[in-house]
């Protein structure tokens, strides 16, 4: 590679082998500086560079010229260390969406900007950039969890620059203008929706439209009895193989439940089943011959789910909250607020938290108020003489 130093050295003239043009490159204010002459003449490169230079340095003089690392360096360094560090401890979907939102949202909006650039403003105009972008291709702005996970992936590569030195501090990426998120509830069946649907997918594992479709609609009924009576995620229930379920006997109760070692996005877990998740764990056993290293479910029929709810007019609650195989996880939750669960209990065996479950659940589950609690009533004087009487002494019985 052809390569000349000029101004004493400090500014690099170098030609690429697969390359026609001349290239500059100068190392100023703490960064790296290259710019591509467009020139094949070794003495107009050497007089473009040595301009370019020159306006660099009065640039820089002016305090005009940005200085430090690209977003994009951090956004490498940060690729690079999350999944040496964190292998084997977080979710591969989970480490995946990082990817994702630096790849289709975070880099190419600040990817080629300096990090003194990634100010409070800047990450404003990057919000109302993923708003206006959504509306266009959407016609509706990203969800609120959407935009929230894209500020932890944002506040994740700030953090590894301010590790390695490269920023002073993490800038402020809080919302402004924000007000008080609305509660509301999670989309999940209530005992008559839950009642109905099951007994439509039960209806359709006996009688499927087309005879090929008889092996999914079995499964799905299956699937919605074992999720309601354990209250696994969807990606929990996905994992669980034959060998981490044990059919065991409750004291307690005096009945036949289910044991899952559960492995999630905390890590293992164990989840004691309701009753009801018995039997269908026996069925699938039967009708797949399941292994010890067999999945209980190789796929969940979502289709087929949604073709059900859509016919049952139950693809919606009345909130317009769209109703998932989530639901059934939050069917369960609520069912088990509805019959007098304790609350810290339900957290353990769902592997979440007691603030969870009251912020989404116990806000709109009629049986979790007490009426005696709270219709109390102060006793009303049939005689406001006696009474006043009574206040100053003067009764006497």
């Amino acid at each position: 590679m052809a390569h000349h130093r000029l101004m004493g050295g400090r500014l690099h003239l170098y030609k690429r082998e697969n390359s026609r043009f001349w290239q500059c490159a100068t190392f100023l204010a703490g960064t790296n500086h290259r710019e591509s002459t467009k020139e094949e003449s070794l003495e107009q490169a050497k007089d473009f560079a040595e301009d370019w230079y020159l306006k660099l340095k009065g640039a820089h003089r002016a305090g005009e010229l940005k200085e430090g690392k690209l977003f994009k360096v951090a956004a490498q360094q940060f690729r690079r260390e999350y999944e040496v560090i964190t292998e084997g401890q977080r979710n591969k979907d989970y480490v995946k969406g990082h990817w994702l939102r630096l790849d289709n949202h975070l880099l190419p909006f600040f990817g080629s900007m300096r990090l003194s650039e990634v100010t409070p403003g800047k990450v404003q105009d990057y919000r109302i950039h993923r708003f206006e972008q959504a509306k266009a291709e959407r016609g509706k702005p990203p969800a609120r969890n959407t935009m929230h996970q894209e500020m932890v992936t944002l506040r994740q590569v700030l953090k590894t620059a301010y590790r390695h030195g490269w920023i002073k501090h993490v800038p402020d990426l809080s919302e402004p203008y924000k007000t008080n998120q609305k509660i509301s509830h999670r989309a999940w069946f209530s005992p008559e929706e839950y009642k109905k649907l099951y007994t439509a997918t039960r209806a359709r594992a006996k009688q499927p439209k087309r005879n090929r479709w008889k092996w999914e609609s079995e499964q799905l009924h299956d699937y919605v009895l074992f999720m309601v009576n354990t209250g696994l995620r969807p990606d929990e229930v996905m994992r669980i193989e034959d060998r981490d379920v044990k059919i065991t006997h409750d004291e307690a109760t005096d009945q036949k439940i289910l044991e899952i070692a559960v492995r999630g996005k905390r890590g293992v877990g164990y989840c004691k089943s309701m009753p009801g998740a018995v039997v269908p764990y026996q069925r699938l056993k039967r009708r797949n011959g399941l292994q010890p290293k067999d999945k209980l479910f190789p796929k969940f029929p979502r289709e087929l789910f949604k073709t059900i709810l859509t016919e049952l007019d139950l693809r919606f609650d009345r909130e317009g909250n769209r109703r998932t195989a989530y639901s059934l996880r939050h069917t369960y939750i609520s069912m088990r607020l509805m019959e007098g669960a304790d609350i810290y209990q339900i957290a353990k065996n769902c592997r979440t938290s007691v603030e969870m479950i009251q912020k989404y659940y116990a806000s709109h589950i009629a049986n979790t108020l007490d009426a005696a609690a709270i219709n109390v009533m102060r006793p009303k004087p049939k005689d406001k003489k006696r009474v006043e009487d009574a206040r100053r002494g003067e009764l006497v019985e």
